[in-house]
């Protein structure tokens, strides 16, 4: 079977006020399973359920998408030979799996958001390209990141650290050691928290080649904790091209100083950012340890071609002109370098 095409009569049916019918869907997939389906998308928004059996016998499938249910396969189960794009949100992995590898040898992207007891979930993926973790604090990520192939990785999480139990202790040397052929990178606030539970190196024991492009996402530059991680990034990833920061504002009893006081230091970067050609930055206040940064990387960066700023929507028309004013008086290490001053988005 090529295609199943349902039209929106039998949708209706099937599927009312975004829950469907736990005995119809299990006649459904255990048809899908002697057809051959290649595409499957379960979508359920109500309460989680248990995938019916059938599913794991869809051996012929090449792309899978599930949300909210529960990942129980049989235990002759050894894995969906032929998958190549695996999604699943919401799920809950329970303690079926434990101790259990699943095979998935042709799988190139995994993607994973808001998904419980993800430590059970141990796969075997040698070819596995991208890797997307959302909200999954429990999951095993250094076993996850310990496959050769991957090239795209992101990390969010949703929560503080702190209110997580059985996390996964790692460090950003340990992490940053397992990414040795990643080229593009996404990493959010929280997660970078949960990395400066100890001490940041100034130099990793093996630099970040590989890495050209990173976006950093909720950043608080007026952390010094947070700011020492991105300085590390930068001082480690020598052919870094793309750098893309998302800034997240500080509380206003927070000190900034510690931070601002670092990047006028004469050795918070003693390195050049030579490959660094392309900068966006968004959601800025005009804070002093934002305007800071912009300069240290416009003074380090002499190959950098464009460089995008785009304030906050809380910021007014005065403190964007003062920001775009103030940036362009910067010194520039690049004589190709062109300043763009967006307004923000509305």
């Amino acid at each position: 079977m090529t295609a199943l095409v349902f039209d929106e009569q039998f949708s209706k049916k099937f599927a009312k006020n975004g829950a469907f019918a736990l005995k119809k869907l299990i006649i459904w997939v255990l048809f899908l399973s002697r057809n051959g389906v290649n595409d499957l998308l379960l979508n359920n928004a109500n309460r989680r359920y248990e995938l019916p059996s059938y599913l794991f016998y869809c051996l012929e499938l090449t792309k899978l998408e599930l949300h909210k249910c529960c990942f129980k396969p049989p235990l002759e189960f050894e894995g969906f030979l032929n998958l190549e794009e695996l999604r699943l949100e919401d799920i809950d992995f329970g303690a079926s799996l434990y101790g259990t590898k699943v095979n998935l040898p042709r799988l190139k992207k995994l993607c994973l958001v808001k998904c419980t007891n993800v430590y059970n979930f141990n796969i075997k993926a040698t070819k596995l390209q991208q890797l997307i973790v959302h909200a999954c604090p429990d999951a095993m990520l250094l076993r996850l990141l310990d496959i050769p192939c991957l090239f795209l990785v992101s990390i969010a999480f949703e929560k503080p650290v702190q209110d997580f139990v059985g996390v996964e202790k790692m460090n950003l040397a340990t992490m940053l050691s397992n990414l040795s052929k990643v080229e593009y990178f996404y990493i959010n606030s929280l997660f970078l928290k949960f990395l400066i539970a100890e001490k940041i190196p100034k130099l990793l024991p093996g630099a970040i080649s590989s890495l050209k492009h990173l976006w950093l996402l909720d950043i608080q530059l007026g952390d010094l904790n947070q700011l020492h991680v991105v300085i590390c990034f930068l001082r480690n990833s020598p052919n870094l091209e793309n750098l893309f920061v998302r800034h997240f504002d500080m509380e206003p009893r927070v000190d900034v100083g510690p931070a601002s006081d670092h990047l006028e230091s004469p050795n918070c970067l003693d390195s050049t950012l030579d490959q660094l050609k392309i900068v966006k930055m968004t959601c800025l206040k005009g804070s002093k340890p934002e305007l800071l940064f912009i300069n240290l990387l416009l003074a380090h960066s002499p190959s950098l071609q464009k460089f995008t700023i785009k304030p906050s929507r809380a910021s007014d028309v005065q403190k964007r002109y003062d920001i775009a004013k103030e940036v362009m008086q910067f010194p520039r290490a690049s004589a190709k370098e062109e300043m763009f001053c967006l307004d923000p988005e509305p």
